[in-house]
């Protein structure tokens, strides 16, 4: 039996290990049931978190590994350094980096702001430090994503996270405290994680931009990650818009063609003619403008390189395409916003998300304020000890019932809200 217990020698590296615990673990699993932009799907499949962040990562692979081997073929003296591992760095962080986001998309970061900053949580102000304040009235995915990812994210190592440096920095698109946000809900850690960013930051070299508020450049792989996303948010919601028939087949290919040449275009469509699945032909044309972006995007980052590491580069890698496809681009950004985001379909699982989120933030706020009531106990109890409802401070309390809600899926959220409610009791 000895050879069982033998230590099993690993062929992957850290920053593959740290891919391979993001999806085993459980706040990955429960982003299929988490709303990406449209509702989760009947009969017509659409994005979900989870589909949306293995996209991501495939994307974010791709920029790294051509961000790598680019880098190399100038300075091969750094192929013994970690260098050639940034395609799996990249491709672990897009896979973490809507862990933090809650149900029901982004309205429901919008609910939990709103609810403090205008709703019944307003009272709370006068009990919390400004700076806690502004964690909660400026309430963002990305910090949450952070905060799961080294306060509760499946323990920690001895000493340490149990995440790699490089993997927890990429996923953090504004390395600034909550105070620094402004009338934006922009920032990339709460209170709570200042100094695990700090230690994070000072050991990979970031630069410091200012002390207090607490603020730093960049990690270059940030930018690898933003674009990513960029590419596959953009792309992935025109199809889904097109399945759903909020865009017509023809309004969808001018949309995808519009990001190539003439000479180019032309060939598309000559291999669009031997495609009879209309369907079939949309992914045909998306597939071609992820890996054209992923080119245009790559040779941004090498074009920009020094700025990056200086901490001295501005805006996304996507802002800095060529012409062609940048205007392409933005025309698909804008039919978004009119089209698809204000869309009834999107519009309705907005409302209902804030309804939810924001009933069962009251009652659970009220209930870790005032325990000692019968209907306290009965939330509490139906609260998993993982997330530290007990805890003996307000501001700790609070975070606690963001960490329950937020880790919710749609449905999950949508049960508990009407057996609350009492419009829904279990099976007898």
């Amino acid at each position: 039996m000895e050879e069982f217990h033998r230590e099993r020698h690993e062929n992957r590296s850290e920053f593959q290990r740290d891919y391979d615990r993001l999806v085993f673990s459980a706040p990955f699993r429960r982003l299929q049931n988490k709303t990406q932009v449209f509702p989760l799907p009947g009969s017509i499949f659409v994005h979900n978190r989870l589909t949306h962040s293995l996209e991501v990562s495939c994307v974010g692979r791709s920029l790294g590994n051509d961000v790598s081997k680019a880098i190399l073929a100038r300075r091969p003296e750094l192929q013994h350094t970690y260098l050639p591992e940034i395609g799996s760095i990249v491709s672990a962080a897009c896979l973490a980096h809507d862990l933090g986001n809650p149900p029901f998309g982004h309205s429901g970061e919008r609910a939990i702001s709103t609810y403090f900053s205008e709703g019944k949580g307003m009272d709370l102000r006068a009990h919390l430090t400004p700076e806690q304040w502004e964690d909660l009235t400026h309430f963002e995915g990305n910090a949450n994503a952070f905060r799961l990812l080294t306060h509760q994210f499946e323990g920690r190592r001895k000493g340490g996270f149990v995440l790699t440096y490089p993997t927890l920095a990429s996923i953090v698109k504004y390395p600034f405290s909550s105070s620094l946000a402004g009338k934006k809900p922009k920032f990339g850690f709460f209170t709570t994680e200042e100094e695990g960013f700090r230690r994070i930051a000072e050991e990979l070299g970031m630069k410091k931009l200012s002390d207090a508020p607490l603020r730093y450049a960049r990690h270059p792989l940030v930018y690898l990650v933003e674009a990513a996303d960029d590419i596959c948010y953009q792309m992935m919601d025109i199809e889904d818009a097109h399945k759903l028939k909020i865009l017509t087949s023809q309004e969808t290919q001018e949309l995808l063609l519009a990001y190539f040449t003439d000479e180019r275009k032309e060939h598309m469509l000559k291999t669009l003619e031997i495609v009879s699945d209309v369907n079939e032909q949309i992914a045909y044309l998306r597939s071609s403008v992820i890996g054209l972006l992923i080119s245009e995007c790559t040779e941004a980052f090498l074009n920009n390189e020094a700025k990056i590491l200086e901490g001295e580069f501005e805006g996304s890698l996507i802002r800095h395409i060529s012409e062609q496809p940048a205007a392409a681009y933005k025309h698909c950004a804008d039919i978004s916003m009119r089209k698809i985001y204000r869309s009834r379909d999107v519009l309705d699982i907005e409302l209902a998300g804030f309804r939810i989120i924001s009933t069962l933030l009251e009652l659970m706020i009220d209930a870790v304020r005032s325990p000692e009531k019968a209907y306290s106990q009965l939330l509490i109890n139906r609260v998993s000890d993982q997330y530290n409802i007990k805890a003996p401070a307000l501001y700790e309390k609070i975070q606690a019932v963001l960490d329950y809600i937020s880790g919710m899926t749609d449905v999950y959220a949508l049960d508990l809200y009407r057996k609350i409610n009492g419009n829904s009791l279990p099976a007898v």
